[in-house]
Parts: C-alpha cells; sequence; structure tokens
C-alpha cells in the first residue's frame, strides 16, 4: 500500500508542533515580504527626493525663496527638503534675535538639521530590525521543527516490532519541510535586509555631506551680511 508523500498531505498530518512551527514560518514569512516592499517604496522614494531636491539646491535659486516653496508643504516634507527646512528656519530664527554671534547661528541651524537627520534616519530604518530578527532566527526555528518531527518519528519506531524505511520516512519528510520553510523565510528576509541598510548608510552619507556642505553656505551668508 502505497503512502501518501505530498507536502500537503505531509503537512497535515505532521504533529501538532510541527505544524505551528510551520505557521509560525509562513506567517514571518509573509510578514517579511511585506516588510521588503514597503521599505523598497520608501528607500526608493528616499532617493528620488534626495536627487531631486539637491538639484534643484544648486540651481542657483536664493535660499529664501526656496524655503518658502519648501516650507509651503511642511507637514508632508522628507529627506533633504526636511533637512533643508529644519536648518533654514533655525538660522533665519536665530540671525532675527540679538545676542547671538554667527558660530552661535551656524551651530544652531547645524543642530537642528542634525535632529532632522536623525528623524529621517529613524524613518528609513524602521521595520528593518524585523528582517534581521526573521533572517537570524528563522532557520533555528526550522531546524526545532525538523529535530522534533525526527524525535517522534524515532519514538515511534520503537513501538513497531518490525522497523523500515517506509514507516519514518514520513516525519522525516515534514521534519526536513519545517528546515525548508525556515530557510524560505529566513533567505530573502537576510537579502534585504542587508540591501537596505547599505542603501540606508548610502543616504546618511549623502545626507550628512548636505548639512556639512549647507552649514558652510550659511556661514559664509552670516558674514557677508
Amino acid at each position: 500500500m502505497s503512502t501518501d508523500m505530498s507536502i500537503v498531505r505531509l503537512v497535515l498530518d505532521a504533529s501538532f508542533i510541527v505544524q505551528l512551527v510551520m505557521l509560525s514560518l509562513l506567517v514571518a514569512s509573509m510578514l517579511s515580504w511585506i516588510v521588503i516592499f514597503i521599505k523598497r517604496s520608501v528607500i526608493k522614494r528616499a532617493k528620488k527626493s534626495a536627487k531631486r531636491f539637491e538639484d534643484r539646491f544648486w540651481s542657483g535659486i536664493e535660499l529664501s525663496e526656496l524655503y518658502k516653496s519648501v516650507s509651503a508643504r511642511r507637514d508632508r516634507l522628507s529627506g533633504a527638503e526636511s533637512i533643508f527646512e529644519a536648518g533654514f528656519r533655525e538660522f533665519a530664527q536665530l540671525r532675527n534675535r540679538k545676542g547671538f554671534d554667527t558660530m552661535d547661528i551656524v551651530h544652531g541651524a547645524h543642530r537642528a538639521m542634525r535632529v532632522a537627520t536623525n528623524r529621517e534616519l529613524e524613518k528609513l530604518e524602521n521595520h528593518l530590525s524585523f528582517l534581521a530578527t526573521v533572517g537570524s532566527t528563522s532557520p533555528y526555528v526550522g531546524l526545532f521543527g525538523t529535530v522534533w518531527g525526527i524525535m517522534n518519528s524515532f519514538l515511534a519506531l520503537g513501538n513497531v516490532q518490525s522497523a523500515s524505511i517506509a514507516s519514518v520516512a514520513p516525519g522525516i519528510a515534514e521534519a526536513l519541510i519545517a528546515t525548508a520553510m525556515g530557510l524560505f523565510a529566513a533567505i530573502p528576509a537576510v537579502i534585504a535586509y542587508n540591501r537596505y541598510v547599505s542603501d540606508v548608510e548610502r543616504l546618511t552619507g549623502h545626507y550628512d555631506t548636505f548639512v556639512d556642505e549647507f552649514a558652510t553656505i550659511l556661514q559664509r551668508q552670516t558674514h557677508s551680511s
């Protein structure tokens, strides 16, 4: 009598613990793919926004004019626009107050831009830790399901008088499915995490360079006024 060794039948016939492991890995995989697509969109949008704004910033436009157009969309700003808006707003406020010298004004604008930069990086890094967690733990969760399934197979084997490979094959096969699902959940998460961390690091360097360059421009403006 042949045994149904299809994947669906093996999953349905698996022990409760192994099924629970498989379900948790399936949920983790689905959630990680959702995060992957969301972060891909967020980072892609941040790259385009940074390039578009810096092209405009270095086009020779007056900073006050650029600030007016940017601040009109203050609730919808992100990336380099948000950093510029925060820095120029602080610069304009401090310059109109008495008792602040040139370095105080520039340092104040620089601090405001650093705070805005950190906020932007928090948005970019949001949920990346979830991908790291899925990538690092899923193989071990799958391995736990495998060990549990194989252990049950050999325990059941001890209760029969004549043992054969056919009697333990279904249990071992269902256990190995858990390992496969662990790898299926982990590999895309690890690849996406490494890619997005690299993208965020490049954007961080991009923002840091812009902050330093803009602070230098503000310092020159303060000396010339």
